[in-house]
């Protein structure tokens, strides 16, 4: 029977050398100038969002924005994420737990728990950078999300 995946047995089987990968496209200038793509994700989600657009085939970055006030919409998804605060401040709701963030602080989103993002300043706006292994599940063909 052929394999569809490698295991820890398959270790001894990994290559000796590798073809570099040289993408044609290696920065991303003036992330949070939208694009027509990223005003649309940010209409559909309900809050701003600027798609870092790099080649990453494992990794995704997103740099997330809630005004004064604003929540992302509850959800979930099978990717991990890490939330990185570089203004503002609030409180996610990751399942059952309240975990307040400020400008500084980085907080992790685990697998498949409904979590919700909000800003609780009344004068402030928050941006953050998120990164997520979402690529490399979306190439295998295995990436979920789920809005309540």
């Amino acid at each position: 029977m052929e394999r569809s995946h490698f295991a820890s047995a398959d270790f001894g089987k990994v290559q000796a050398s590798l073809a570099a990968d040289r993408p044609e496209k290696l920065l991303h200038a003036d992330v949070l100038k939208a694009t027509a793509e990223d005003s649309k994700f940010s209409q559909e989600r309900r809050h701003l969002v600027r798609m870092v657009d790099l080649p990453s085939r494992t990794l995704s970055m997103t740099i997330g924005g809630l005004a004064p006030g604003e929540s992302t919409r509850k959800h979930r998804h099978n990717y991990e994420t890490i939330i990185y605060v570089i203004a503002g401040s609030g409180v996610s709701v990751i399942d059952d737990r309240e975990v307040p963030w400020r400008v500084g602080d980085a907080f992790y989103v685990p697998t498949w728990a409904w979590h919700q993002h909000n800003n609780t300043s009344a004068t402030e706006s928050a941006l953050y950078v998120a990164c997520e292994n979402a690529p490399m599940l979306q190439n295998l063909g295995i990436a979920l999300r789920e809005e309540a």
